[in-house]
């Protein structure tokens, strides 16, 4: 929806000739920007918590570039996910504003805080070799507007370190977990806490981890109460449920 036909739309809501809740529908509904190879979903942010986000892997330079450039003119806030540097550079040619979290491979761009949930979240990481996806977390919840507290390599092979974070826990709105090789750590940070906690398994492990398959059954089949459990490193999907229960519990 251009410019012109939202200053049509307010013009028959001011005139009467529709509700301002009807005109709100016909905004949500509106079909996406066809590019013809991808379709932008620019009123997103009106359904979800969130605006547009674009998964990078698969797609090439030209297509990526195409699909910002596109979400550059409606001035929404920015993300790209599994983004390498080349990527970026790429991106930054055509929006030099860009930033880059290279350990978490996101691109991000915050303009304006549509909401500011009133807890923060704790992402928490296992191992110094999870940090990565644990980076993806916390750079996609800090562009949705979320405050981030981090706490990393604490898993249970020091389990004494887990007592430096309970004053986080006892604060924080949500707590993402994210562990490769067993995931154990999302069960004993469950049962430490009464906030809702977001398991993060990772592909980090040897041989028998399966490329992160040993985390995740492990987190579906935790004893503790209380977890969610997302797909193998989606250190984004992650970010966009903690962000939903932010919204939902303290919004």
């Amino acid at each position: 929806m251009d410019k012109d036909e939202i200053l049509n739309l307010f013009q028959r809501v001011a005139a009467g000739e529709i509700l301002p809740e009807q005109a709100h529908k016909m905004m949500i509904r509106y079909p996406s920007e066809n590019l013809g190879f991808a379709c932008l979903d620019h009123h997103r942010s009106l359904r979800d918590n969130f605006p547009e986000v674009v998964f990078c892997q698969g797609k090439t330079v030209e297509q990526i570039t195409a699909i910002m450039a596109g979400l550059e003119r409606e001035n929404l806030n920015l993300l790209a996910t599994r983004a390498d540097a080349g990527i970026y550079n790429a991106v930054a040619d055509i929006i030099p504003d860009a930033k880059y979290n290279e350990p978490g491979r996101v691109i991000y761009l915050q303009r304006k805080k549509t909401f500011k949930p009133e807890k923060r979240a704790l992402v928490i990481s296992a191992g110094t070799a999870d940090m990565p996806v644990a980076e993806e977390t916390v750079t996609c919840l800090q562009t949705m507007g979320a405050e981030v507290e981090k706490a990393y390599d604490i898993g249970v092979a020091g389990l004494h370190r887990v007592i430096d974070v309970l004053p986080s826990l006892e604060k924080a709105g949500v707590v993402v977990v994210v562990a490769g090789m067993e995931g154990a750590l999302a069960s004993v940070i469950a049962g430490l806490t009464s906030n809702p906690v977001i398991a993060v398994p990772t592909s980090v492990g040897y041989g028998a981890s399966f490329n992160g398959l040993a985390a995740l059954l492990s987190m579906l089949n935790s004893c503790a109460g209380g977890i969610g459990v997302v797909n193998i490193d989606n250190g984004y999907g992650a970010a966009a449920l903690a962000f939903s229960i932010l919204a939902t519990k303290y919004g």
